[in-house]
């Protein structure tokens, strides 16, 4: 059993690191899968999981507060709201534009209203006292 969720893991690990480049996969739920099924296949992969920069990235901050910040957020709406533009000028189907356009007005709304805005952690220059 333990096998299968390992395969698992790696597989919606796999997925997770495509949606970070591809804004039509949602790369956080599989993360999250990958790191339920890496913690019940193996605390060696676990722990490797929770070390990679994708996860660092994507799901520190968003399991810790509940959140993301205002910088998480606008990179990956300018990122996804450009392929989706590009892909509602190219595609010639009206109801594929409507469709598009549905996923960008469920995507705004999600980020604005559903996902809780954190303040960005102070950089370490910003934390220094200056000098009386």
């Amino acid at each position: 059993m333990r096998l299968i969720y390992l395969v698992l893991g790696f597989l919606f690990f796999g997925l997770g690191a495509v949606g970070a480049v591809l804004p039509v996969l949602p790369t956080t739920p599989f993360l999250l899968l990958a790191a339920f099924f890496f913690a019940k296949g193996s605390k060696r992969f676990h722990d490797w999981f929770l070390s990679t920069k994708l996860y660092k990235q994507y799901l520190e901050s968003f399991l810790q507060s509940r959140g993301m910040t205002v910088k998480a957020k606008r990179r990956i709406l300018i990122f996804a709201s450009s392929m989706l533009t590009l892909s509602f000028f190219l595609v010639p189907l009206w109801y594929v534009k409507g469709f598009i356009v549905l996923v960008m007005m469920f995507k705004y709304y999600y980020f604005f209203f559903r996902i809780k805005t954190i303040p960005a952690e102070p950089s370490a220059s910003a934390s220094k006292s200056w000098p009386a």
